[in-house]
């Protein structure tokens, strides 16, 4: 097997598999018993959502999408580090 046809069959498959994370962490994002746990769940979609941007940039042969994985990662730590400061203090800016 060349290496086009096994990337022909594992993109698809690694896509999938992202996709079932990205529900299991939305269903621990609606369910979770605190904030803790939907934060760290809104954390991981944003991380998954980066993975899946990365692979779809090896599918489609394009950069353009790494560069949305970027701002991905960048809004997504951004969120988080205000989320969790909100619960530690009650505000985000001082």
């Amino acid at each position: 097997m060349m290496n086009g046809q096994i990337l022909a069959i594992a993109l698809p498959v690694a896509l999938a598999m992202l996709a079932l994370a990205v529900l299991m962490a939305a269903l621990r994002l609606l369910v979770g018993p605190s904030a803790q746990d939907r934060i760290m769940a809104l954390d991981n979609i944003y991380a998954i959502a980066m993975f899946i941007m990365l692979t779809l940039s090896i599918y489609y042969e394009s950069d353009a999408y790494f560069e949305a994985a970027l701002l991905i990662s960048l809004l997504g730590f951004a969120s988080t580090t205000a989320m969790a400061k909100f619960l530690l203090r009650g505000e985000v800016i001082e």
